[in-house]
C-alpha cells in the first residue's frame, strides 16, 4: 500500500445519500480475483444505460471531473453489503479521498485497509465543498482541507492516520511485530501445528 500524505485535486460532487456498495460496484462485476480492474465498473448502472451507452447526465461522465481524486458525497456512504470491491473500484478509478457526513462502518474500515482516506464532515461543509470550483488540498499530516477561501480541520483516529501516512496494510502492520512474534514462538510450549 502506498503512503498517503497530501492530495490536491478538484472535487467530484456526488449529491446522493445512502449510496450502497451494490451501486458503487454492481454484483455482476465481482468476478475478478485481483484488486485492480474494478474502476471501469464504478457506479456502472448510473454511468451507463441498458445498452451500455454513456449517460451524459451522470457526474462521472462529465469530462470536467476526469482525473479528480476527491469524491464529496452524501450521508451513509458505502452502506449495504460489506464488499471490499466497492473500495477497490473507487481506488482503481482514481479516488483517494471520500468526504461525506457519515459512512457505513465496514466500508469506512475497508477504506483505511486499502489506502483511501474517508473524512466525515458536517453537512453544511459538505455542501460548500460540493460547490467548490477550484482544486482543494487535503493534508493528512496537518488534518487540514484547504479551499480557495478557508481551511477546514478534520478528525481522524491516530492509528488510522499512522497506517495511511506509512502505507501499512494489515500484513505490513503485522510484520512490524515480527521479532516479538518470533520470540513468542520460541518460548511457546505448544506443539507445532501441522
Amino acid at each position: 500500500m502506498e503512503s498517503f500524505k497530501k492530495v490536491i485535486s478538484i472535487v467530484t460532487p456526488l449529491d446522493k445519500v445512502n449510496v450502497d456498495t451494490d451501486q458503487i460496484v454492481p454484483k455482476q462485476f465481482l468476478k475478478l480475483v485481483q484488486k485492480s480492474g474494478f474502476g471501469k465498473f464504478l457506479f456502472y448502472d448510473w454511468r451507463y444505460d441498458q445498452k451500455e451507452n454513456v449517460k451524459s447526465d451522470f457526474i462521472l461522465n462529465d469530462s470536467k471531473y476526469h482525473g479528480s481524486k476527491i469524491l464529496v458525497t452524501g450521508d451513509n456512504f458505502g452502506c449495504g453489503s460489506s464488499r471490499e470491491h466497492a473500495v477497490w473500484a473507487l481506488q482503481d478509478y482514481g479516488f483517494s479521498v471520500i468526504i461525506a457526513p457519515s459512512f457505513a462502518d465496514i466500508f469506512f474500515s475497508n477504506c483505511f485497509k486499502n489506502g483511501i482516506l474517508p473524512i466525515s464532515l458536517d453537512q453544511k461543509i459538505i455542501e460548500k465543498l460540493q460547490q467548490e470550483a477550484d482544486a482543494i488540498e487535503i493534508d493528512l499530516e496537518k488534518q487540514i482541507i484547504k479551499t480557495s477561501s478557508e481551511e477546514i480541520h478534520f478528525e481522524i483516529d491516530s492509528h488510522k492516520k499512522k497506517i495511511l501516512l506509512e502505507g501499512l496494510d494489515d500484513i505490513a502492520q503485522t510484520f512490524q511485530f515480527k521479532d516479538k512474534i518470533s520470540e513468542f514462538e520460541k518460548k511457546s510450549t505448544l506443539p507445532p501445528i501441522l
